[in-house]
């Protein structure tokens, strides 16, 4: 039991930890660390709940949601995350402003893939205006407008990103990107004297900058100049006030099938945003219930192990018992110390039952006991299905066909010559399939 107390001692660490981060606005590592406490144990509800706020400060709902389900499952009552999920529920109107933000986002993603950026700026600023935590509708926002060269813009909508979450690796990957930009760009004029040239045109005094190729010339041409442009202005104005008022006209035109042609695109769009909610919708529901399964997988393994630890020290329970325990087990659902512990039991029992019950089933065989034989032999294979190279499992196929069940037999030596085809075993259950 020394062992639980120290897996849960480092989840507390953990835990900890991702709270000094999340109240420093660390929403990234605070996130990470107290997913690490969760691998340590699943039942940590204080982590999970913080976890959920985590989510929920960068604006992920959904994330949030699950995450107090979860918790809501493990401790059903005097849990912080009911309160949560009814305050949640009771905000309608919070509610549907972050679903539409949410849908926003995913048209503006869509508007992206058209190459219609202006759009997607537009379904940007809505989403944070209704939902202002949105981390990743920020991210994109800047993105856009760092890919239109509107510094600025990019630089505001990065900075709203950064004060929500400091850390988030998407966030400083593009402040870096836009302090690049900066040093890159061309020095100002600011400071350089340039030269000019003042004439008079009636009563009014003009001042015009004189071309770094034209410094030296007289104040004659300027002025030849600037009365041709005179009658150059004067004949060109005559010529373009018609065509302006019939281009006025195009270009209102113009303009209606542009909105009109706006207004379908975004419709599109709506009815592929829909179809990706429910996708989503869908998507999460298998998550939350993938995500239960996960836990409740985790929470048992460890039991088993610790459970299972105590006899395997004191030497007070059978192999055979103790192995059905650990062939429970998820070793993946472990962490470091709970699958070292669990490798170093399953490295002395499995091997040494499976000596036992592979030789036991050799002299079944040979008494032509096959039952006894099969079973022994599955056991082994449940075990390790290759064990001594496969020919244990090429000894259950003969024995399956020794007893008459020849379909059994064929999916053993199909399996044997599909898995460890370059083994000698594998060889003869290659002949024996005719292949």
């Amino acid at each position: 039991m020394e062992y639980t107390t120290k897996i849960l001692y480092q989840s507390h660490i953990c835990y900890n930890e991702g709270l000094k981060k999340a109240n420093i606005r660390d929403l990234t590592g605070a996130a990470t660390a107290l997913k690490k406490s969760l691998q340590y144990d699943g039942t940590n509800v204080a982590a999970r709940n913080l976890l959920g706020l985590v989510y929920y400060g960068r604006g992920d709902v959904a994330e949030a949601l699950t995450e107090w389900i979860l918790s809501k499952n493990i401790q059903p009552k005097d849990n912080i995350a009911n309160y949560f999920i009814k305050t949640i529920k009771e905000s309608k109107a919070e509610l549907l402003a972050v679903n539409q933000a949410v849908k926003r986002y995913n048209r503006a993603l869509e508007y992206c893939w058209q190459n219609a950026e202006d759009l997607a700026l537009i379904q940007l600023k809505k989403a944070v205006q209704a939902h202002p935590g949105f981390v990743k509708a920020y991210q994109l926002m800047g993105l856009l407008y760092l890919h239109g060269e509107q510094y600025s813009l990019a630089r505001q909508a990065i900075r709203s990103a950064y004060k929500l979450d400091t850390t988030d690796e998407i966030t400083l990957s593009y402040m870096h990107e836009l302090n690049q930009v900066r040093k890159t760009r061309p020095v100002s004029m600011k400071g350089k004297r340039r030269e000019t040239v003042t004439y008079h045109v009636g009563n009014e005094t003009i001042i015009q900058p004189v071309p770094a190729g034209q410094r030296e010339r007289g104040g004659y041409h300027s002025i030849v100049n600037i009365l041709l442009g005179i009658l150059v202005g004067t004949a060109i104005m005559g010529l373009l006030v018609m065509p302006a008022i019939s281009g006025s006209r195009q270009n209102q035109t113009n303009k209606q099938a542009v909105e009109f042609g706006d207004k379908i695109a975004e419709q599109e769009a709506q009815i592929r945003a829909l179809k990706k909610d429910l996708e989503g919708y869908r998507a999460n529901s298998e998550e939350t219930e993938n995500a239960q399964a996960t836990a409740a997988s985790t929470q048992s393994s460890y039991e088993i192990v610790m459970n299972i630890e105590s006899y395997y020290r004191s030497n007070s329970m059978s192999d055979e018992a103790m192995i059905d325990e650990l062939l429970k087990v998820n070793p993946a659902a472990l962490g470091t110390a709970g699958r070292s512990i669990y490798e170093e039991m399953a490295g002395v029992l499995y091997p040494r039952a499976c000596e036992r019950l592979y030789t036991t089933s050799k002299a079944n065989m040979q008494v032509a006991n096959y039952d006894t034989a099969i079973t022994n032999l599955e056991r082994v294979v449940q075990i390790e299905e290759g064990y001594s190279d496969g020919q244990a499992l090429l000894l259950l196929a003969q024995a399956y066909e020794g007893k008459g069940d020849t379909e059994s037999a064929q999916a053993k030596y199909q399996r044997l010559a599909d898995a460890y085809g370059d083994t000698q075993a594998g060889a003869t259950a290659k002949e024996k399939l005719g292949n």
